[in-house]
């Protein structure tokens, strides 16, 4: 099984401008995604609950048609690959709404062992698979 990538794609009834307010303000992410958000300047962290903080750095901000970011690096180091996982949402008008692609890769260029890069990129899709769904639901309430 490849380990490398995991992309996904949905449509939002909601204009690309409101999609990417969702995908990159703070007070936004939160409602679907990490429990909390403190990105200033682009370079903050993300939390899961109490004790899951992840550094959390933009790489793109081109509105509202793409945003990316590295996410995962270890306190004192610069997002860089091999340190990092990198998302990268694509944005795009289709039928009165949105056309939502994701792609997080990284998994293989942080130099784990197979069952180490398996285990992350499986938790992963499993985190996908729980918040992505909705970012749509909150997206459309915005409209």
């Amino acid at each position: 099984m490849e380990y490398g990538r995991i992309a996904r794609q949905v449509h939002i009834d909601a204009p690309p401008e409101i999609v990417y307010d969702v995908l990159s303000r703070p007070e936004h992410l939160r409602e679907w995604w990490p429990d909390d958000a403190h990105l200033p300047g682009g370079d903050g962290w993300i939390s899961f609950g109490a004790d899951k903080r992840e550094r959390f750095t933009v790489v793109d901000a081109d509105p509202p048609r793409t945003f990316s970011f590295r996410w995962t690096h270890p306190d004192g180091e610069a997002a860089a690959p091999g340190n990092s996982f990198l998302v990268v949402f694509t944005l795009e008008p289709a039928g009165g709404g949105t056309l939502l692609r994701m792609t997080e890769s990284g998994f293989r260029e942080r130099g784990w062992d197979e069952a180490t890069a398996a285990a992350a990129h499986a938790d992963h899709v499993r985190g996908w698979d729980l918040f992505l769904p909705r970012l749509p639901v909150y997206a459309a309430k915005l409209t």
